[in-house]
């Protein structure tokens, strides 16, 4: 029986890894799960899976959810030291899948002391990719992807050597706003941008799709996961998502891997691997796909996109500083203090202001969270908000 852990088992990847794991339950022991502000779900998880540890990352939380664990035998905690120390016991996999910056910590605590990590925090690569690598590579864990595209990028790596590699695609559905005309983007509202037309994710992720920060964000990633160069990667609009990326070799050879636009996908094969089972996944019927459409993936309207290659670029601590300020820009659309394109203009400017971080590598939580701090707080000064 296998031992593993959730972090973020509320969340859509969290709940998609639930739902696989009580399909198949006698073979694993779940010693740890965790969720934010989403209480009474954390609780029906922790009950479900028969949880040792239940931990929200809200201190104001821990007495609700103590009552409604009572009577059970799972150890009810909260908070960032109670998230860490779960983190840290030993497990065979642990699904990283808390949304943010804050998901760093965990998967590098995870990293240090399980077997396999499965990586859905794209921070975790984004800002601190020196140093979590490293710290598998010390500590022996296995890192395997769980997004989506990462997902199609490995197995389509399978048994090939990563020198014939020429390009890697990622695929992009191209989000609500594909064909919306760019004056009325900027007058969308977090509402409209969280209705993704094929992903069923939170309203964050939601968000950075259809702004393609997080196609931005698998860019970088893609740098920090496969060892290839930022001009080896590219990105292109397929909106069916059915295409969920693909690898180029240097015969003019394309390996795509392909799946219904559902999460349980890449969480099953990461789950299992290197074997397969089934997740439960609905089947392509090729008789009922009329077409799979593609296009250049248009840099004026996603800047995002061209901002990712900018970072790869520059190197050292620019990641750390594009994703704060990617957050930070988010919390100020959230809130209405800025319009949906300016979050592009935002984390460009923040980015390009900080090239002297460019020359410190990312191999310690003191620079990463160092530049962390700065970005968020030059994107308030750059858009006149106090937040």
């Amino acid at each position: 029986m296998r031992r593993i852990s959730i972090f973020g088992a509320t969340g859509s990847v969290g709940q998609n890894t639930v739902k696989i794991i009580k399909g198949d339950q006698a073979n694993f022991n779940v010693i740890a799960v965790s969720g934010g502000k989403n209480i009474k779900k954390l609780a029906e998880i922790a009950k479900t899976l028969d949880a040792d540890i239940a931990i929200t990352s809200e201190m104001t939380l821990l007495d609700e959810l103590k009552d409604l664990l009572k009577g059970t035998s799972i150890s009810v905690q909260a908070g960032r030291e109670a998230l860490i120390d779960a983190a840290s016991q030993t497990v065979d996999w642990a699904m990283s899948a808390v949304v943010g910056f804050a998901g760093l910590e965990l998967s590098l605590a995870i990293a240090k002391h399980s077997k396999t990590l499965a990586l859905a925090n794209k921070e975790s690569l984004v800002c601190g990719g020196v140093l979590l690598k490293d710290t598998c590579k010390q500590s022996g864990c296995r890192l395997l992807p769980v997004d989506s595209e990462h997902s199609a990028i490995f197995q389509s790596l399978v048994g090939e050597n990563i020198r014939n590699v020429e390009r890697i695609i990622l695929t992009a559905s191209g989000g609500p706003f594909l064909n919306t005309p760019l004056a009325e983007m900027a007058k969308v509202t977090p509402e409209q941008a969280a209705d993704h037309p094929n992903w069923s994710m939170g309203k964050r992720i939601s968000i950075d799709s259809a702004s393609m920060f997080n196609k931005a964000m698998e860019i970088i990633e893609t740098k920090e996961l496969f060892d290839v160069k930022s001009d080896q990667i590219e990105a292109v609009i397929h909106p069916q998502s059915i295409i969920h990326s693909m690898v180029g070799f240097n015969d003019g050879s394309i390996m795509a891997q392909m799946g219904h636009p559902d999460m349980c996908s890449a969480i099953g094969y990461a789950l299992y691997w290197p074997d397969r089972k089934d997740a439960g996944v609905k089947r392509l019927d090729f008789s009922q796909l009329s077409q799979l459409d593609f296009q250049q993936a248009d840099t004026k309207r996603f800047p995002a996109i061209h901002i990712a290659h900018d970072v790869m670029k520059m190197g050292g601590l620019s990641g750390a500083v594009f994703n704060a300020a990617k957050e930070q820009t988010l919390d100020l659309f959230l809130d209405a203090q800025i319009g949906f394109l300016d979050m592009a203009d935002l984390v460009a400017k923040t980015v390009h202001s900080a090239t002297e971080m460019n020359s410190f590598s990312a191999d310690s939580m003191d620079k990463i969270t160092k530049a962390d701090t700065w970005a968020r707080s030059y994107v308030n000064e750059l858009a006149g908000c106090t937040k």
